[in-house]
């Protein structure tokens, strides 16, 4: 049997070597998208694939999430007499967390998952090795194209979640908790500030890069078979997920450290 220390030093190595090849991709990713040469067909097939079919998940999700955020908020304000603070709950629960982070790993189990799929194919299929025989750099014709659609896209989508998000608590709180409609939207937009707004954005386009390097970074690294572009996708979907929520809480502190 090996020496236990053996074995936590070979994985603590093991994930430092992954994190320093997913930021030497990433950084390859960045410095292909900010630089020209830039696809425009690419971009806007992706923009569609990523943004316009992620339409309908994204604003079911959020009609719930903020239907189910505005009982649970009223079911422990009413505890305390405190059921007027339904609506400024809410809309600064949908802005600043939940309206991005859902959008987020909707879109980690969506869109991630779907990329390391397509590139995984292309990798095993040997479709790269044809590009790059062409002397085209898969980074500029195939990844900068999807982090650009994402980081344009996901605050989009995101900004329409906070309104649906919004609307799903609106419509509980009005048709089934007796609230009165002009009150409840004069609250919530009295409320929310433009920072509220803000930091969800920022949020949504920092999750949006990090949506498309992972599924481009466990793409590219598939293994031959089925099999191997399936775990590809598998990985691409949680790799993302943690990140996301990682990255909220990181951003979510520096937020509050700045004010903003």
């Amino acid at each position: 049997m090996q020496n236990p220390f053996q074995l936590i030093g070979r994985a603590v190595l093991g994930l430092f070597a992954e994190i320093g090849r997913l930021a030497v991709f990433s950084a390859q990713v960045m410095g292909a998208a900010f630089t020209p040469r830039w696809y425009g067909g690419q971009i806007l097939s992706q923009m569609v694939k990523i943004g316009f079919y992620s339409l309908p998940v994204v604003g079911m999700s959020a009609v719930f999430i903020g239907a189910a955020l505005a009982l649970n908020i009223y079911e422990g304000g009413s505890r305390y007499g405190a059921e007027q603070f339904v609506p400024s709950i809410v809309v600064l629960g949908i802005t600043r967390e939940l309206g991005v982070v859902i959008t987020g790993l909707m879109l980690a189990g969506r869109v991630t998952a779907g990329i390391a799929a397509e590139i995984g194919a292309m990798r095993v299929t040997e479709q790269i090795d044809a590009l790059e025989t062409l002397s085209a750099s898969r980074f500029r014709y195939l990844y900068a194209p999807r982090f650009i659609a994402a980081l344009i896209t996901l605050p989009m989508l995101v900004a329409l979640a906070d309104i649906i998000g919004v609307m799903g608590g609106w419509l509980v709180s009005v048709y089934g908790l007796d609230f009165d409609s002009t009150v409840y939207l004069r609250n919530t937009l009295d409320f929310v500030t433009r920072n509220d707004i803000l930091a969800g954005l920022i949020k949504a386009v920092v999750f949006g890069g990090v949506i498309a390097v992972m599924g481009c970074y466990q793409g590219d690294r598939s293994q031959a078979g089925a099999t191997g572009v399936g775990r590809a996708a598998t990985l691409s979907m949680v790799g993302a997920a943690v990140l996301i929520l990682a990255f909220n809480y990181i951003m979510s502190t520096i937020f509050v450290e700045i004010g903003l």
